[in-house]
């Protein structure tokens, strides 16, 4: 569900072998994109006309590489269908209305939910010391480019064609971040999920016109002590809105759903 620059990737990793799986159904809102995705593969899958045709198959599990609103609007009835689920949008689960009705339908229809690490590094260590988190703060540095089009500038002042030097341009919580950058800030949200909770979590985002990397520095403290993490990504080719780990990422968590062996990591 999604045919960008995401689902691109991971389509292109199910048809070369990579993920040892079967790709049998793609959507997109636009039917060009899903189209031109389709196009790109040796293997042909059928693209549908609904997103919830994408479930009403026999298959095992349903990537959705779209958008918050997608998983608003389709991931109830995707465990519904008794498939499991990967999301690449997280910011959606800190709605926690929609986070409530997710877990709950894992529980009565016996189904899970697989959220990728994306572009950071050490959610396995922090999930580990959860109990014990007392702050978590990230710093986002990212190109203004890969800023453009948040839904933040609809009603800030700033102008990221004016901006020079490394500039801040946002200081809140996770929750407050992911809600004006959503298509920019899921680390914020997976951040949240495993440590204080989207209203404890700081968020800074940086807009540096001198970076051709989209880093991720990230403290979190507590009574276990404490530990730092900076993360630089480089920027997907056709996306600068998404780092390449992110889609590395989705690509390995399917990968190992689809593997059966040793299994390292959490």
């Amino acid at each position: 569900m999604g045919c960008g620059a995401i689902g691109t990737q991971i389509a292109l990793a199910i048809d070369s072998g990579k993920i040892p799986g079967t790709l049998t159904h793609v959507y997109d809102t636009s039917k060009d994109a899903s189209s031109s995705l389709v196009s790109k593969l040796k293997n042909k899958p059928i693209i549908v006309e609904n997103p919830h045709l994408l479930s009403s198959y026999p298959v095992d599990i349903v990537v959705e590489a779209a958008s918050q609103e997608a998983v608003r609007n389709v991931a109830h009835s995707v465990l519904q269908n008794k498939r499991d689920l990967m999301i690449m949008s997280v910011g959606a689960l800190l709605d926690e209305s929609i986070y409530d009705i997710l877990s709950e339908a894992c529980e009565h229809f016996h189904k899970t939910i697989y959220l990728p690490s994306g572009a950071i590094g050490g959610l396995d260590t922090i999930k580990s010391v959860s109990d014990l988190l007392e702050s978590v703060t990230l710093t986002t540095t990212k190109h203004p480019k890969s800023l453009k089009g948040a839904k933040f500038f609809e009603t800030s002042k700033i102008d990221l064609e004016k901006i020079t030097t490394q500039t801040i341009i946002f200081e809140g919580t996770a929750k407050e971040a992911v809600s004006q950058f959503p298509a920019n800030i899921n680390v914020a949200a997976l951040l949240s999920l495993v440590g204080v909770g989207s209203e404890k979590t700081m968020v800074k985002i940086v807009a540096d016109p001198n970076t051709d990397k989209n880093t991720h520095t990230i403290v979190a403290q507590g009574k276990f002590g404490k530990m730092s993490f900076n993360i630089e990504n480089i920027p997907d080719e056709t996306n600068p809105k998404t780092s390449k780990l992110a889609i590395l990422s989705a690509i390995e968590t399917l990968r190992k759903y689809c593997s059966s062996g040793i299994s390292i990591g959490t």
